[in-house]
């Protein structure tokens, strides 16, 4: 009997968070065939119609949450009542004030945050030469022409400066390979990249002399796929030699605005593993071409990586004069937050516009074309320049080195050492037998002709990239990474890009929000995958059932981890592909998304299991109670509201040793006044095991004491509205007045307006006073000249202005012992604002839903704006990558796109008392525009191409759920707010990131005629892990197979630990967070913290997993340093 026939997950949702879950509205694509063929006559015939057609799915399958109920009819089964009591013995009451009090299981729970753990956050920095706000703070940008080198400046030199130390250059060839972008990845690779790779192989082997670099593995790896044996041998022996250099060696070359932590680290290892297992070779040095705008945390993870150098280009060309003027375009890059220099790594800026041919050998792109011989006269491009390349031969050859020798020469002006790097390439290119054969014979001519002649002080040669590096540390001499005497030393990031004039690349933060909001439930999905998977494996070795557990799983888990590092792409995540191309990702998405359901639930099954004996241990009872199995994939233990979808008004919800839990009955909506009568939300408090499983009955019973009802109140306009209530829900209606209404729980009140319905302010209830905090909406249009906003670009004309609609809102006010709600129905958003009344996280902040739907817009914008009271000035905080925070300022010197910058998971506000931060499920745009706001783009659907290569606009809007938190702290007195280049989160704001990004997971368990085998909870952990402690991933290694072995498809027994230790502001005033937190100073015991596991290993690794230190011992404390990501081998059985 196999176990995947166990446990099922029925259509029903959960949301700790109070939004579904989108892979469980997901099951209707499966099952309900009939409803794909219905409502467009024939079944289109393309492919691309097809896949159009199951996206269209997927979207009305998210704005259809009520019918997904005919998959859930049997959710709750008839049972006898066994009148259990609750867990305290009282009953919820109402208090004095109105709010709800509930009976709580009554654990103590305590904080203890060590004083050591605080001092991080408010300790001194190392000073560095160049800090990003300081550059910013500086400069004019004023975009002055520079001649020939349009946004720099005259480069002059002295003849004889190369006479002692003659000039080194290295020409990289390179190919720039975007796995989707214009075509969809297979479409590119067979049209051009397996091109690429099969006359490499030739033209490499015909000279030795020959190099190239490659970065994009997932191309490398589906070539190796179908190469034969001897191709992949001559491959090999071309990267082992030196001849192809691997740069990077991510699965893409990933976007660094958009892309979360756990994605970039992901990805990295996906391709680093690969490169280990089929070629031998790990990568040590860092490319990256076409990024728009350079993340901070992609230094970090690189040198986590151990590459010791790495290479950026799409920096704001004010900035690249800036540093070019200086001399500072190579520098140590360190991180904000580093006390010492521990984070360093060498880094190469590109001073020129573009990676292309023309923007590569010099300041002057007329020139440089002329040196781009796939450009000859007669090809299919040419040189806008008007003068083509010419063939070099015996009577130019002279001429034509001199005149390319100039440009070295000047570009080599913009640098510190007599080194100089040029690379060679473009998009695509090298696909034909014939560039090979123009580049590389033309340019050796040259070389050899410089080289012969020594009294042009030059040695030209064709290189890879870490050769080039290599030569800089040798001129300077130092080892290899290690910081050359003088050169600057440089903290911060470069956002937000622009290429020329005010073309800030701003738009593309939010571009395509609803698949940056799928990329971020596919993440938790897999990571919460890839844990109990692991779990299950080292369980299943553990009880020597390793032969009972499907590890053929392992297959669905690469799969996923391969389509989840495909859309880290800088074309992917970031929205700015062709529609086809976007919807052959949404289908990778959703395909992975329904594979790790599938891990998730054997895994689940297999860990609640009592008896992992399947076959004999059997309750023999066709009718029981319906199991519920919740999944937590925070490393906590977690207090929340969980609400799933029950057939019945009648619901009773019983923990596993038979204690009733209150329960918190509410309608279904099938419109803004209309509730559904076949199905009702039942919500309830559960207390869930840190990364563990907890298993609850569901039983149809009499009414209850403990089951409590919602009470709706609809504000309606008053013309013509009418509401029907469903027994046996209360509903009330009433006219809208514009007086404000209140709701409020034991922790928060919120005030909203009358007249919008929309959020007008918070009150804690500690705090005397309200905070003002409202919530408006606001659209920006676009400029009437030539230049408009497009997927990349945001070219706004002028303020925003404020959203308006000629009815009044209708809004929907739900009060509850559990919850309340505030849902406002606008024309193209509705937005629910729910608050938990639990103890703890859950219940500190507001869940923020806003459902966003402009496809009847044009050239529009939406926009959510928070103005409150809080005194920020100019000043704004937004994170990058959802790993560190950076200071903001906004400038008044800047056009308004330029002050927007990327969230991927928060951003904040704060003065001397309070911080306002709004927490996001997604990646959008963010800003601070005046002092006292914060605002968010929502979605953005534009017309027209914005000239960037894409040739479209931005049409194929997606009704799309925009999931936010709010959270607001207070400053506890005598803690000044500091004003340098470093901000960190609370301890509090960072389990409210950790809820919110990662939502609980309901598995309803399907009765078999056999009965269900007995449950129980299982929690991995034997005590607390300390609660700045953040587990990235536990992640199966794959087995390193000998080459001639094919099978990948199983797990090595090893397993990757990696760990984040998160930096606290400590300034915050902390509330019991709902379980117990502890900090230790950074040590973690792991020998016995795994349940009932032995830990066999325990080995440090570098991040991606390539170089490996001497093993631990079994019984060793691990120390992390505040912000410090960590890797560890681990065996556990």
């Amino acid at each position: 009997m196999k176990l995947k026939k166990q446990v099922t997950v029925c259509g029903g949702a959960i949301f700790c968070v109070a939004v579904f879950s989108l892979y469980l509205m997901l099951d209707r694509v499966q099952h309900d065939p009939a409803r794909r063929q219905n409502g467009g006559g024939n079944f289109p015939r393309s492919q691309i119609s097809v896949l159009q057609n199951r996206i269209e799915q997927l979207e009305q399958l998210l704005e259809e949450n009520h019918q997904i109920i005919s998959h859930i009819k049997d959710s709750v089964l008839e049972l006898t009542d066994t009148g259990a009591v609750s867990p305290s013995g009282q009953l919820p009451f109402r208090s004095a004030n109105g709010s709800w009090v509930l009976p709580f299981d009554g654990r103590p729970t305590f904080l203890s945050v060590k004083p050591q753990d605080c001092q991080f956050a408010q300790g001194r920095r190392g000073q560095t030469d160049l800090q990003m706000l300081d550059v910013y703070s500086l400069l004019k940008f004023d975009n002055v022409d520079g001649g020939v080198w349009k946004q720099g400046f005259e480069i002059t030199y002295e003849p004889g400066e190369w006479d002692r130390e003659p000039l080194q250059v290295f020409v990289v060839p390179h190919s720039h390979n975007d796995p989707g972008w214009i075509k969809t990845f297979d479409k590119y690779y067979t049209d051009q990249t397996q091109h690429i790779f099969n006359n490499m192989l030739v033209k490499l082997t015909e000279d030795p002399r020959r190099k190239f670099i490659w970065s994009e593995i997932s191309y490398f790896a589906k070539w190796w796929e179908s190469a034969d044996m001897h191709k992949q041998e001559a491959m090999r022996k071309l990267i082992l030699g030196g001849q192809l250099e691997m740069v990077t060696g991510g699965w893409v070359m990933s976007d660094e605005a958009n892309v979360h932590y756990f994605a970039m680290i992901d990805q990295l290892i996906e391709g680093h593993q690969w490169l280990e297992k089929n070629v031998g070779v790990t990568p040590r040095s860092g490319w990256a071409v076409d990024p728009f705008g350079h993340s901070a945390t992609m230094p970090y993870l690189l040198k986590r990586a151990n590459l010791t150098s790495m290479l950026i280009q799409r920096v704001h060309y004010s900035i690249k004069k800036h540093f070019a003027s200086s001399r500072s375009l190579e520098f140590m890059w360190r991180q904000a937050w580093d006390q010492k220099s521990g984070t360093d790594i060498f880094c190469h800026m590109m001073p020129f516009y573009s990676y292309d041919v023309p923007h590569t050998c010099g300041p002057d792109p007329k020139i440089c074309c002329q040196f781009d011989f796939k450009r000859l006269p007669g090809g299919r491009v040419n040189c806008p320049w008007k003068v083509p390349p010419r063939a070099v031969v015996e009577a130019n050859v002279a001429e034509r080195a001199h005149l390319l020798l100039d440009q070295y020469r000047k570009k080599s002006k913009l640098f510190r050492s007599k080194v100089v790097l040029v690379p060679l390439g473009d998009d695509f290119r090298y696909d034909k037998a014939l560039e090979w054969d123009q580049q590389y014979l033309n340019y050796q001519r040259l070389f050899d002709y410089m080289n012969s002649h020594p009294e042009m002080h030059v040695q030209a040669q064709f290189g890879t990239l870490t050769e080039y590096f290599t030569a800089v540390y040798k001129a300077n001499n130092v080892p290899q990474g290690a910081r050359p005497p003088d050169y600057p030393v440089l903290s911060g990031d470069f956002f937000a890009y622009a290429d020329r004039e005010d073309h800030y690349w701003s738009g593309y933060y939010t571009s395509r929000p609803f698949y940056k909001s799928m990329d971020r439930v596919l993440e938790s999905h897999l990571r919460g995958a890839e844990i109990l998977f692991s779990l299950a494996v080292a369980h299943a070795r553990h009880t020597g059932m390793e032969g009972r557990y499907p590890t053929s799983d392992y297959t669905l888990l690469t799969d996923a981890r391969r389509t989840v590092a495909l859309f880290q792409h800088h074309d992917a995540i970031t929205g700015t592909a062709k529609e086809n191309v976007v919807i052959d990702y949404g289908n990778r998405l959703l395909h992975s998304l329904q594979g790790l359901k599938r891990v998730i639930i054997n895994a689940a099954h297999f860990l609640v299991m009592k008896n992992k004996d399947v076959e004999k241990d059997w309750e023999r009872q066709p009718s029981g109670p319906r199991y519920l199995v919740l999944f937590n994939p925070v490393e906590q233990d977690r207090l929340c509201v969980v609400t799933v979808l029950v057939n019945s008004a009648r619901v009773r919800v019983l923990t596993e040793d038979g204690q009733t839990l209150p329960v918190q009955l509410s309608a279904q909506w099938s419109s803004a006044s209309q509730m559904s009568a076949e199905v009702f939300q039942a919500s309830f408090m559960v207390r869930l095991p840190a990364l563990g499983l907890a298993v609850f009955h569901l039983y149809d019973s009499a009414d209850t004491p403990m089951t409590l009802r919602s009470e709706t109140l609809l504000r309606l306009s008053g013309r013509g509205q009418t509401a029907h209530a469903v027994d046996p829900l209360p509903l009330r209606s009433q006219t809208a007045d514009p007086q404000p209404f209140y709701t409020s729980t034991q922790s928060l009140t919120l005030g909203f307006s009358g007249t919008t319905g929309l959020l007008e302010s918070i009150r804690r209830k500690d705090d005397p006073q309200e905070l003002k905090v409202q919530i408006q909406f606001v659209t920006y249009g676009t400029r009437s000249s030539k230049d408009k906003s497009g997927a990349y670009l945001f070219l706004p004309d002028g303020k925003a202005k404020p959203y308006s609609q000629k009815e009044p809102p209708v809004v929907r006010v739900v009060e509850g012992p559990l919850f309340s709600e505030v849902v406002a129905f606008y024309q193209h958003f509705q937005q629910t604002i729910r608050i938990h009344n639990v103890p703890g996280v859950d219940g500190l902040s507001l869940d923020v839903t806003t459902m966003v739907d402009i496809r009847e817009q044009s050239n529009k914008e939406l926009a959510m704006r928070l103005v409150t009271d809080i005194q920020n000035d100019d000043t704004f905080y937004t994170d990058l990558n959802g790993f560190q925070m950076q200071p903001r300022r906004r400038f008044l010197k800047l056009p308004l796109q330029a002050n927007f910058y990327p969230i991927a998971s928060q951003a904040y506000i704060q003065d001397s008392q309070h911080r306002l931060t709004l927490h996001s499920a997604q990646a959008l745009g963010a800003t601070s525009l005046e002092s006292g706001q914060l605002e968010v783009i929502l979605d953005r659907r534009l017309m027209q191409d914005d000239n960037r290569g894409l040739g479209q606009g931005l049409k194929d809007n997606k009704k799309t759920a925009n999931r936010f938190r709010l959270l607001l702290e207070s400053r506890s007195t005598g803690n000044k707010v500091s004003h340098g280049p470093t901000s960190f989160p609370s301890l509090l704001s960072h389990l409210t990131s950790a809820i919110l990004n990662h939502e609980v997971i309901a598995l309803p368990v399907l009765p078999k005629k056999r009965g269900i085998p007995p449950l129980h909870t299982f929690a991995p952990f034997t005590g607390a892990l300390p609660c700045d402690f953040h587990v990235i991933n536990l992640r199966s290694i794959q087995h390193q197979v000998t080459r001639s072995d094919q099978d990948t498809h199983s797990p090595s027994p090893y397993t990757a630990l990696i760990l984040h230790r998160k930096g606290l502001d400590c300034g915050l005033e902390t509330p019991n967070p709902g379980f117990n937190c502890t900090t230790t100073e950074g040590q973690l015991g792991l020998s016995s913290l795994f349940r009932n596991l032995d830990l066999q290993l325990l080995q440090p690794v570098s991040l991606s997993l390539m170089y490996s230190s001497p093993p631990m011992a079994n019984d060793s404390s691990v120390s992390l340093e505040p912000m410090e990501i960590s890797a560890f081998r681990l065996k556990l059985r």
